[in-house]
C-alpha cells in the first residue's frame, strides 16, 4: 500500500505547496476558511491577526502558505502569554520583523492535513497507538485518534509503512522513532542556542535593535539551514556506513562459519563507566559555566579515545559517561588512555570501571546487569584508578596492559562479591 495522499477540503497537492510555494507556475493562494483550517486556528483568529496587521492578505483577501505557518508561530507565542496587541506594535514600527519566518519557515513550520491518524491507520494499515508516536517523538503531547496529521508526520509516515510492510516489530519501529526524535531534539537545541551567543547576544551587545535580528536571519537563516540539512544528512550517512559495516561483518562471519571456513571468537563486549572527581564542588565553587567548559573538554578527550579503540560512548550523565567497547581488552587501554589525558590536561581526577558481559540494545542504550556491574565498579574506583571485572582480564592484552588484584569486593546491588583489578599501563614503572 502505498503512502496515503492527502485529499479533499481544498488540500490536493498543498503538500508540495507547503514547500513549493509555485505550483503550475501560479501562486498558491486560500482563502481564510482554509487558512484556518491548515493553520489549526479559528477563522475569526485569522482575521484578529489581519486587523492587526500581523498577516496582510492580498487585494482578493486570500492569503499564502507563508501567512499559514506565520499565524502557526504567532498562535505559539499567545499561548506562551506574549500580548498579540504588543506584537503587532513591534512589527508594524518596524521594530521587530518576523520575515525570517516566511524566508526559511517552509522548512520547519508545517500545516495540517485533513487526514486524522484514525484515517490515516486505516488507509495503511498501521496501528494508530503506533502513529500517534509520530507527534509523540517530536516531543509533543500525545494526540487523539482523531486529530489531524500534520505534513511533516504525514512524510514520516511513508517509513512507517515501509517498515510495517516488511514486518518490522511495532516496538522496533516505536523505538527508531523515540530515537530519532531525541537525537534530532538535541541537535535543534543546539542549533538554537549557537544562534543566541554566536548572532543574537553579539549584535545585541554591538548596538542592533531585535528587528535587526530579524532580518540578519530572514537573509542568512535560509542558507544556514539548507547547509545544516545538508550538513546533518552527511554525517548521518557517515554513521549508517558505520553501523552497517558491523552488520555486513557479522553476516559474512556467519556465512563463513556455516562454510566452516571460519570461527569466530566468543567476546562479550564491555561496558565502561567514566567519572570525575569534584565536579559537584567545582560547579558549586566556580559555576556552571566552568562546568560546562569541563564537560566540553572531557567529551572531546572521551570521543576520541574511544573511537580509536573501537568503542563510542552511549550517554553522558553530568558528571561521567558510559562507553560501549566490542572488545574488552581494547576498553582497558582506552581507560587508560583516557585517565591519562585528563590528568594530562589538568583536569579533575577521573576514575573508571569496566565489566564485560552480555547487554540488550534498546533506543540507542544499553541495558542489563553488566551495565549495573560496571557502574557499580565504577562506584568504587577512587580518583586515578581503573578498576576491571575478572570477564574483562580475561581478554585482555597483557603486554599492553598488567593486573593487580584488589579482591573480591560487595558491591551497592550486586549480588555476589565481585573480584576487581586495578589496571595500569604495562610500560609503566614498577
Amino acid at each position: 500500500m502505498s503512502p496515503i495522499s492527502v485529499t479533499g477540503s481544498g488540500h490536493d497537492e498543498q503538500a508540495k505547496d507547503a514547500r513549493d510555494p509555485t505550483r503550475y507556475g501560479e501562486r498558491v493562494s486560500y482563502s481564510i476558511e482554509q487558512t484556518a483550517d491548515r493553520a489549526g486556528a479559528a477563522v475569526d483568529s485569522v482575521d484578529r491577526l489581519a486587523r492587526l496587521g500581523i498577516v496582510e492578505p492580498d487585494p482578493e483577501g486570500r492569503f499564502s502558505p507563508a501567512d499559514v505557518r506565520l499565524i502557526q508561530v504567532v498562535h505559539s507565542l499567545e499561548r506562551a502569554g506574549l500580548p498579540l496587541e504588543g506584537l503587532a506594535t513591534l512589527v508594524q514600527a518596524r521594530v521587530f520583523s518576523l520575515d525570517f519566518i516566511e524566508a526559511a519557515g517552509s522548512r520547519v513550520f508545517a500545516p495540517l492535513t485533513d487526514v486524522t491518524f484514525a484515517d490515516l491507520g486505516e488507509r495503511t494499515g498501521i496501528p494508530v497507538d503506533l502513529l500517534l508516536v509520530l507527534r509523540e517523538a517530536v516531543g509533543g503531547p500525545r494526540p487523539d485518534p482523531q486529530e489531524r496529521v500534520r505534513e511533516d508526520e504525514l512524510s514520516v509516515s511513508a517509513l512507517v509503512e515501509l517498515q510495517h510492510g516488511l514486518g518490522f516489530r511495532p516496538q522496533a519501529i516505536e523505538q527508531a522513532l523515540r530515537v530519532y526524535g531525541e537525537s534530532l531534539r538535541r541537535i535543534a537545541e543546539t542549533e538554537a542556542e549557537w544562534w543566541r551567543t554566536e548572532v543574537q547576544q553579539p549584535m545585541l551587545a554591538g548596538g542592533a535593535a531585535e528587528g535587526d535580528i530579524g532580518r540578519f536571519a530572514a537573509e542568512h537563516s535560509p542558507k544556514l539551514s539548507a547547509a545544516s540539512d545538508q550538513a546533518i544528512l552527511t554525517i548521518y550517512h557517515a554513521q549508517q556506513a558505520l553501523a552497517w559495516l558491523t552488520n555486513i561483518a557479522s553476516g559474512i562471519a556467519g556465512a563463513l562459519e556455516q562454510a566452516g571456513l571460519h570461527t569466530r571468537p566468543e567476546v562479550a563486549p564491555a561496558m565502561c563507566f567514566l567519572d570525575i572527581t569534584g565536579y559537584t564542588r567545582l560547579t558549586h565553587e566556580q559555576g556552571d559555566r566552568a562546568a560546562a567548559e569541563l564537560a566540553e573538554r572531557l567529551r572531546r578527550i572521551v570521543e576520541r579515545t574511544s573511537v580509536e579503540h573501537g568503542g563510542r560512548p552511549v550517554k553522558w550523565l553530568g558528571d561521567g559517561v558510559m562507553v560501549y567497547f566490542p572488545d574488552p581488552g581494547a576498553g582497558v587501554v582506552a581507560a587508560l588512555e583516557m585517565i591519562s589525558a585528563i590528568s594530562a590536561a589538568g583536569l579533575l581526577k577521573a576514575h573508571v570501571g569496566l565489566h564485560a558481559g552480555s547487554v540488550v540494545f534498546q533506543e540507542g542504550d544499553y541495558y542489563g546487569q553488566t551495565v549495573n556491574v560496571a557502574s557499580r565498579i565504577g562506584d568504587y574506583a577512587r580518583p586515578g584508578e581503573v578498576l576491571v571485572s575478572q570477564e574483562v582480564v580475561n581478554h585482555a592484552d597483557r603486554s599492553l596492559v598488567r593486573f593487580r588484584e584488589i579482591g573480591p569486593v560487595e558491591l551497592k546491588g550486586v549480588a555476589e562479591a565481585v573480584v576487581l583489578y586495578a589496571a595500569e599501563p604495562a610500560t609503566e614503572s614498577r
